[in-house]
């Protein structure tokens, strides 16, 4: 059986730790948008859309001169756009400051319940925000680290919500391992540990896995 212990510190070893997300962004803002754009949507296909979005609206300032029409040209390709680019306009009016292209979040929203108070900023945006900028010890359970915390047997078919896998994960899973498990888990369940066909033969931690659709 993998152990928490036995994946991360045989898994972490195989991945860039310097890499804290694969979504494009150039300050804190543009991380912020780009987490919420990429709900329900890869971030393969957000990072299409983002490098043009952030060079022309990478401040809450410039993101409304842009306007919510002209946002939504740069994000129609992105499911669910319209509800999207709805709510990143109405987090800029809110976050809109005299700040420049290096910007970040006041220290208010250092805490996950403030960030949770924004437009299109839920418990899982809120996480992944943290944990990214500021290394806190969220868990961000998006699909990866939802299936596969199924698939190792960390959490039961009862943990159905994202929210409940998080409670069980924060109980399960060491301390010393908080801040890194959205990295870990959502890099190694997208390319070797994934959904369908996971590619068993190069899994670092395949010797101790006996989940059910083992690939080997």
């Amino acid at each position: 059986m993998i152990t928490p212990d036995i994946y991360f510190e045989n898994v972490a070893p195989t991945l860039d730790m310097n890499i804290r997300s694969e979504l494009y962004s150039t300050n804190e803002f543009t991380f912020a948008v780009a987490v919420i754009l990429s709900a329900q949507a890869t971030d393969k296909k957000v990072n299409e859309v983002t490098p043009e979005l952030f060079r022309v609206a990478p401040t809450p300032r410039k993101m409304l001169a842009l306007g919510l029409d002209g946002l939504k040209q740069h994000i129609r390709v992105i499911s669910f756009f319209n509800n999207k680019a709805t709510n990143i306009m109405r987090l800029a009016e809110i976050l809109a400051d005299g700040q420049g292209d290096d910007w970040k979040f006041p220290d208010k929203y250092h805490n996950r319940d403030a960030l949770m108070g924004l437009p299109g900023i839920g418990q899982k945006t809120a996480n992944v925000i943290m944990n990214v900028l500021w290394g806190a010890p969220n868990i961000g359970v998006d699909t990866h680290v939802f299936r596969n915390a199924h698939r190792y047997g960390w959490v039961t078919d009862d943990d159905n919500t994202p929210e409940k896998v998080e409670a069980k994960l924060l109980r399960k899973i060491p301390k010393k391992y908080h801040s890194i498990v959205n990295h870990v888990m959502v890099l190694h369940g997208r390319y070797t540990c994934t959904a369908l066909r996971p590619k068993c033969e190069n899994c670092p931690v395949q010797k101790w896995c006996n989940a059910k659709d083992k690939n080997i």
